[in-house]
């Protein structure tokens, strides 16, 4: 009996200890004084005063900035720096694409007037939900992903991609279609298409652009455009208004705005053309959606990539984050690739500029697939005879992995 008392005593104790525990991470949850202080001070640093405002239906809100006012120039290596409205050299493929589906970004009624750029409006609830993000241990997507660099002590990120490189070359393009996975409050889907550069043990800095699913960080479960920027490795990222660096030059697309509507399974597919490029002559590092500039990386903030003045690596597919106690979440559409269009997650037109400006596609064997996890993920690389799947990557898968 006393054995049995004891017992019961040790599950009380465990109990009391679990709920401790969780009620100690809620109340690290409520920020204190100096930190609400703290945040009041980046909110007033972040949103920059505007000449023009709009709410949208789903609570977001758009500012009209004067584009010579914006965050990018708080930047200490931006402070003289002169505005590119357009870059001095293009990729070829900038000459008229059409998605199969289109994107209304923003709703009726909303436009913003000549000279200003369009930023959708930091709230202290978006830096509440990016600091407990990233106590989560999820500070942004990470492009250069290896099984070293994957797990933090809270979660795992997990990969299923094409990766060409190591080898210099100065844009990359992708067709992504938009897919709507459903995942739990605290992880992450992505699907993007990305580039890297200089030393992966020091001065590794990366650009990502595509679509994310988060529902911390943007209160809900919307698809939204994202574009994420690093300087060295995973330890400096940000996302592209939310610090200074990325200059906006569109005043009708703004990063992170939600995207409408996804593709159906075994139906419509719409898609995001995207790529990114490097001005030849100013060395700039341009964002494009469809054929419309969004804006550019000033090639001052990358230091690493100075000596070759190009990229070496580039990627294309998913990316999933979550907690290690809970089963991963859907990647793409939360289909494996071997089901193909209109039931998998894709990136099609893989195309590559080099350091000259000349278009290509891949070769077969300079593009690889790389799986983190293949009972729940995969990636199909696939090269067919007729456009836009000349050269292609299915990837995706439901998910269901612990730790």
């Amino acid at each position: 009996m006393a054995s049995f008392n004891h017992f019961v005593l040790l599950i009380l104790l465990t109990i009391t200890l679990i709920l401790s525990a969780e009620a100690t991470k809620e109340r690290r949850a409520i920020p204190t004084k100096s930190e609400m202080k703290e945040m009041e001070r980046q909110l007033k640093a972040i949103n920059k005063p505007a000449l023009k405002s709009f709410k949208t239906e789903h609570g977001d809100i758009f500012d009209c900035i004067e584009i010579h006012k914006q965050l990018a120039f708080d930047h200490p290596l931006l402070k003289n720096h002169s505005v590119q409205l357009k870059p001095t050299t293009v990729p070829k493929w900038i000459t008229g694409n059409n998605g199969s589906g289109s994107f209304d970004l923003l709703q009726e009624g909303i436009s913003c007037p000549d000279g200003t750029v369009i930023v959708k409006r930091t709230t202290m609830q978006d830096l509440m939900h990016a600091q407990r993000l990233k106590s989560m241990g999820f500070d942004g997507p990470r492009p250069f992903l290896k099984e070293s660099n994957n797990t933090n002590l809270n979660g795992k990120f997990y990969f299923a991609t094409a990766d060409y490189g190591p080898d210099r070359f100065g844009g990359v393009k992708g067709n992504i279609n938009v897919w709507k996975p459903k995942i739990l409050q605290d992880q992450v889907s992505i699907a993007y298409i990305a580039v890297s550069g200089g030393t992966i043990e020091e001065n590794l800095a990366s650009i990502s652009v595509g679509w994310v699913v988060n529902p911390s960080m943007y209160s809900g479960d919307h698809v939204r455009l994202y574009a994420y920027w690093t300087t060295h490795g995973n330890m400096t990222g940000c996302y592209a208004t939310s610090c200074p660096g990325f200059v906006q030059v569109s005043k009708t697309i703004p990063v992170s705005a939600i995207l409408q509507p996804s593709s159906i399974y075994n139906g419509p597919q719409y898609e995001l053309h995207l790529s990114l490029f490097q001005d030849r002559v100013k060395g700039d590092w341009w964002f494009a959606f469809k054929d419309e500039n969004v804006g550019y990386w000033p090639a001052s903030l990358f230091k690493s990539w100075r000596e070759s003045n190009s990229a070496n690596h580039a990627f294309w597919g998913g990316q999933v984050y979550s907690p290690v106690t809970e089963k991963t979440p859907p990647m793409g559409s939360g289909h494996w690739p071997s089901e193909g269009f209109h039931k998998s997650a894709y990136v099609s037109g893989l195309q590559i500029m080099d350091s000259y400006g000349t278009v290509f596609n891949p070769e077969t064997g300079t593009v690889k697939v790389h799986e983190s996890r293949r009972n729940c993920y995969k990636a199909r690389y696939v090269h067919e005879i007729a456009k836009p799947w000349l050269k292609s990557v299915f990837y995706g898968g439901p998910g269901g992995c612990i730790g």
